[in-house]
This record gives C-alpha cells, sequence and structure tokens, in this order.
C-alpha cells in the first residue's frame, strides 16, 4: 500500500474503479480494494470494497494451495463456473452492496471474485487455472474493450 500510494497509483485506481473504468485484480490485487487487512494491521486498503480482509480460521490448512470450485451467484456475469487455481491464507466474507461475488468454500464460504461491470477483482489465480482461467480472462477483455459485461 505505501508503494502504491507514494506513486500515485492509489487514486488512479480508486479514481478508474469509481468511473467504472476496466480493473483486472488478482489474489493481493482483490485484498488491496478492500479496507483493511488482518494481514497488515493498522494499514489501510484502497477502501473501494467496504469490507474487511480476514484470515482463514485456524482449523482451515494454510495457505490454501490448490484448486477449488468456483460459484457465481449470477450466471451473466464474467466468472462462470468452475475450478479454480488458489493461493491464499486470507479472505473476504462478503460482497458490499452493488457487487457480485462468485464463491467458494474452504472451511467455510468465502468470496472467489467479485465483479461490477469490467471492474474483475478474483482471490483466485486465473492465469493458472487452465482453460476456465483462459475463459475468464478473455470474458474480462471483451468486457473491457466493450465497457459493458459480458457472458463467459
Amino acid at each position: 500500500m505505501r508503494a502504491l500510494e507514494s506513486s500515485g497509483l492509489g487514486d488512479a485506481i480508486r479514481s478508474r474503479v469509481s468511473a467504472g473504468r476496466p480493473l483486472l485484480a488478482i489474489c493481493l490485487g482483490l485484498q488491496l480494494l478492500c479496507e483493511e487487512s488482518e494481514e497488515s494491521p493498522g494499514v489501510k486498503g484502497l477502501g473501494l470494497l467496504s469490507t474487511v480482509v480476514t484470515r482463514f480460521p485456524a482449523h482451515a490448512r494454510t495457505p490454501q494451495l490448490g484448486w477449488n470450485l468456483v460459484e457465481p451467484s449470477r450466471p451473466e456475469g464474467l466468472v462462470g463456473p468452475g475450478y479454480a487455481y488458489f493461493a491464499n491464507s486470507f479472505k473476504i466474507d462478503s460482497a458490499p452492496p452493488g457487487w457480485s461475488p462468485s464463491w467458494a468454500d474452504h472451511a467455510g464460504r468465502f468470496v472467489a471474485a467479485i465483479e461490477r461491470g469490467p471492474v474483475l477483482a478474483c482471490q483466485f489465480h486465473p492465469e493458472l487455472s487452465g482453460a476456465w482461467g483462459l475463459r475468464v480472462l478473455m470474458a474480462w477483455a471483451r468486457a473491457a474493450a466493450r465497457g459493458t459485461e459480458v457472458t463467459c
């Protein structure tokens, strides 16, 4: 966050998302969009998602490394149902109003991805998620090119 803020990129990302311009955030990128994180107590995030990043429960194996089922909350979104590759010890538990989540389960349900128009933030790694991940990336690229939502 220090590097983002000192370079001016924090304000650029906030402006871009607020204007509904395309943005793709992956893994830590999703977490940086939030207000704060248990991973770095006292450090404020970008504040674009009104939620807090929390650690998986103590009984959960962390980091979560491997494949997990992703289930979208709506069929017309950028993320379709499928298996994604995750590498995370932290998560968000809810989607702020106005954002559409996709869900996964690792010691309980958590947000696997969140989207609004051409803004997509994934906790998983689409670039490591085979053909399914490529479909997610292509859907986002089409939405970014058109400035509208596109189904994958």
